[in-house]
């Protein structure tokens, strides 16, 4: 019958562990190379662009808020213009505001109303 050396049995567990800590830091590294991946910028405008092609209530909200914020500020610049007297800026300011939000609120309600239909 073999004798168990304790040094050749501590050598052993020694070898299986530094094994194991190889395997799991390979493990750790492969998945800090997918969550980089993962979190890249482009990767990350890909991802939205793939969530804003697929969902028809984001594209009409998309569309609703652009299409207020472009009204918004066309109506600003044409009655404003490019004045410098503040008080005009800053009533040209608030009503790119108000026209924006009220064509934003109607282009959402005509969506609504459209997707019930």
């Amino acid at each position: 019958m073999k004798r168990i050396n304790p040094s050749d049995t501590l050598q052993e567990a020694i070898d299986l562990l530094k094994r194991k800590q190889e395997l799991e830091l390979l493990d750790l590294k492969n998945q800090y190379h997918e969550t980089y991946s993962h979190y890249k910028p482009i990767n990350i405008l890909k991802r939205t662009f793939g969530e804003v092609r697929q969902s028809s209530d984001l594209k009409s909200d998309l569309i609703s808020n652009g299409l207020g914020l472009l009204t918004g500020y066309l109506t600003r610049k044409a009655v404003v213009g490019s004045t410098h007297n503040p008080i005009k800026k800053v009533f040209g300011t608030l009503l790119q505001f108000a026209v924006g939000a009220l064509v934003q609120k109607k282009a959402a309600n005509f969506n609504e109303q459209r997707d019930n239909e």
